[in-house]
């Protein structure tokens, strides 16, 4: 082989593998995003570069597998569901103590179901892995509990936080919705906002 043929083969070799390179790039990043729906964009707006952001996505799975995560009994799913009709109820008279309560119920939900409750981020990265869809509403109700406890919420602020908090609810359930349409437990916000707007 003459040295340009060299150079040539050895250049087509190089192309080769650069496209392959960029096809398993593009086919791991396609899986993250499938797989993180909007909490990829979030990540990435977090992080200092896409491939920080992919790395981390990753750990991210890499821990969750690492969980034992356990399906609730009929029992259980049952006693959830009573207690979030139960809380919806009681946002009318108090919803400043509900907010509160339906933060307690989802942590005791997200313990059940095996994932750790400790420090919010943590939960969030742990929770993000089947649960992503639903991250924006755990944080937008996180969020609004902390100025609840500041005092800074209002009625419609906290009327918001039981509807975020009952899509994570609802999905750690494996329900959409948790109870059947035309409950208290759907009524309740609309009547708590009637109820403010008098």
């Amino acid at each position: 082989m003459s040295p340009t043929q060299i150079v040539v083969t050895v250049l087509v070799i190089l192309v080769v593998a650069a496209i392959a390179a960029a096809v398993v790039v593009a086919g791991r990043r396609r899986a993250l995003r499938q797989r993180f729906g909007p909490e990829y964009d979030h990540v990435v707006a977090e992080q200092d570069s896409r491939s920080a952001a992919e790395r981390e996505l990753r750990d991210r799975e890499r821990r969750h597998a690492e969980l034992e995560l356990v399906p609730l009994t009929p029992e259980s799913r049952a006693r959830y569901t009573e207690a979030w009709e139960e809380l919806q109820v009681r946002f009318v008279d108090s919803p400043a103590e509900t907010v509160g309560q339906a933060d307690e119920l989802v942590s005791r939900l997200i313990a059940e179901r095996g994932y750790p409750t400790g420090e919010f981020d943590d939960q969030i990265a742990h929770l993000s892995v089947e649960h992503a869809r639903t991250l924006g509403h755990y944080r937008d109700a996180h969020e609004i509990h902390l100025r609840n406890s500041r005092g800074e919420a209002s009625t419609e602020d906290l009327r918001q936080a039981v509807v975020h908090y009952r899509a994570l609810f609802s999905a750690l359930l494996g329900e959409q919705p948790p109870v059947a349409a035309g409950t208290p437990e759907q009524r309740q916000p609309d009547a708590a906002h009637d109820a403010t707007n008098r």
